[in-house]
């Protein structure tokens, strides 16, 4: 099973997602390199890169950037597996498929927010009133993605198993036309699709997956780009100021809104009600013990559903260098749910 062909929970617009996965190189290299250093940073529409400049951080570096633009977390990773990428963001769901092929990868950096996005939406009409309704129902979500937790996660919560329902494994192009012609009875999504369905009238919340999944995101390295001196020390300063501009965010959520929808072309209402919900929320937090148990509860759990190929110990593919360097604010011991 080739993890490329997962959709992971990163924040798309509609438009982005309905495209195939697959990378595509950047000619821009932001401005510095009087180290002589260029890093190579896989990025999606409207992600780090949008952060960075938004918040002012891409000024003054020592380095260049290379940015490579994927439309999912899978083929990112691939890239950093075979060292094309340097580094790169990805969902909580994406290193675990990963580290389950045999990628070469290492988690370096994280950050923690809010988990309403991820939610199981029913058309408007629905009959459905709960997370037990859904048995026997047939159910569309993105095989591998963080989405695809949260709806075995939500199904533990109601006591059933993905064997009590109807799972139509669909990237979210096709999804969303089942969803609209009514061919599946719910769509286990993430933002910004929730505020689409939300804000366009064609659906509602069935549950969400606030305080059943991780919401987590993970920064990920070449193991090769860590092992290089000057790489490293450039990583280094790439996550300190990504994690101030995850804070810029944080704190101006409708100056992101303005900016994000204009990068990814979604309309201004959606962006901002997906911030307020999600993207917004997010906080840079350490890749600590809690939050690799979090993730490895992830694994097991898709070890178990026999959808990686081997056992994950997702503590091999963490590296912690980094989590000292983060802003004193972000750097408290936090809990993450670990349904089941």
């Amino acid at each position: 099973m080739r993890t490329a062909r997962f959709a992971p929970a990163l924040l798309l617009p509609l438009a982005l997602l309905l495209t195939a996965c697959g990378g595509s190189s950047s000619a821009d290299s932001r401005s510095g390199g009087s180290s002589g250093v260029t890093l190579n940073v896989g990025d999606q529409k409207g992600g780090s890169e949008a952060i960075l400049a938004a918040a002012g951080e891409l000024d003054g570096l020592t380095y260049k950037i290379k940015w490579s633009t994927f439309t999912s977390g899978p083929p990112l990773l691939e890239a950093v597996n075979a060292k094309a990428v340097d580094i790169g963001g990805v969902g909580n769901t994406p290193p675990v498929f990963a580290a389950g092929a045999g990628s070469k990868i290492a988690v370096v950096g994280a950050t923690h927010g809010s988990s309403y996005g991820e939610a199981l939406v029913v058309p408007k009409g629905s009959s459905l009133t709960k997370a037990a309704d859904l048995k026997g129902k047939t159910i569309a979500v993105a095989q591998g993605s963080s989405a695809h937790f949260q709806l075995v996660a939500s199904l533990q919560q109601a006591g059933l198993t993905l064997s009590d329902v109807k799972v139509s494994y669909l990237q979210p192009a096709d999804a969303l036309a089942a969803f609209s012609s009514g061919k599946v009875d719910a769509w286990a999504i993430w933002d910004p699709f929730t505020s689409q369905v939300l804000l366009n009238g064609t659906g509602r919340i069935l549950t969400t997956g606030q305080g059943l999944v991780n919401g987590l995101a993970f920064q990920v390295a070449a193991p090769s780009a860590l092992a290089d001196k000057a790489k490293s020390a450039a990583i280094g300063d790439y996550l300190k100021r990504l994690a101030r501009a995850q804070n810029w965010v944080y704190k101006h959520p409708e100056a992101w809104a303005k900016v994000w929808a204009k990068a990814t072309g979604l309309p201004y209402d959606v962006a901002l009600a997906s911030v307020r919900r999600s993207n917004g929320t997010r906080v840079p937090v350490a890749v600590d013990d809690a939050a690799i148990a979090s993730e490895q509860k992830i694994a097991d759990t898709f070890e178990q559903l026999k959808l990686i190929p081997k056992h994950v110990d997702f503590a091999e593919v963490v590296d912690k260098r980094f989590n000292g360097d983060l802003p004193p604010s972000t750097t408290a011991a936090r809990t993450y749910p670990k349904a089941g």
